[in-house]
């Protein structure tokens, strides 16, 4: 008897995390909560053609896909079209040494884009996203490296540009 006992209080322990996880992701559902690149857009604007993206069209359609929407090879048919009208990407010192040698740069990613419906309505006028990163320069190090390192950041910032981009999408289209 003792072992049945000690048995069910296994199994009892064991189904404890379970079912406190599930409530918790409920609780998580109910709020409206959503994993982040979750991106919501109306059916009526899928699918959505991104004109003239290049790479952060890229990383928009990938988010787009990730969500399960689905992205038109054409303008025709499709129920929203994503101008991309002009992206940039600079740098400028922002510290240098005694020797006059930088230290520091401002990396910079700019985007400008607008959105129409399928029938040629404005649903989003001209926005601009701008993004700097500072990024620390170590002369020491290799020329490889530090250009490693800003490509990174440069990559860092277009994904946060193409997530910004489509939250101001998403508001737009909800609140219009």
């Amino acid at each position: 008897m003792i072992r049945q006992g000690h048995q069910v209080g296994i199994v009892a322990h064991t189904r404890l995390p379970r079912l406190v996880a599930t409530l918790w992701l409920s609780l998580l559902a109910g709020c409206g909560f959503h994993l982040r690149g979750a991106v919501e857009i109306p059916p009526e604007y899928t699918p959505i053609y991104i004109q003239s993206g290049g790479l952060i069209g890229d990383a928009i359609e990938a988010r787009l896909k990730g969500s399960g929407l689905k992205v038109a090879s054409g303008p025709a048919g499709a129920g929203l079209v994503l101008h991309i009208l002009s992206q940039s990407r600079g740098s400028r010192v922002v510290a240098v040494d005694r020797n006059g040698k930088a230290l520091a740069y401002m990396l910079t990613y700019r985007v400008a884009f607008d959105a129409t419906a399928g029938d040629g309505r404005t649903l989003v006028g001209k926005q601009s996203i701008s993004l700097d990163r500072t990024y620390d320069d170590n002369p020491d190090a290799a020329v490889l490296g530090t250009q490693l390192e800003s490509d990174i950041i440069y990559q860092d910032l277009l994904d946060d540009a193409a997530d910004q981009l489509l939250l101001r999408l998403r508001a737009a289209l909800a609140a219009g």
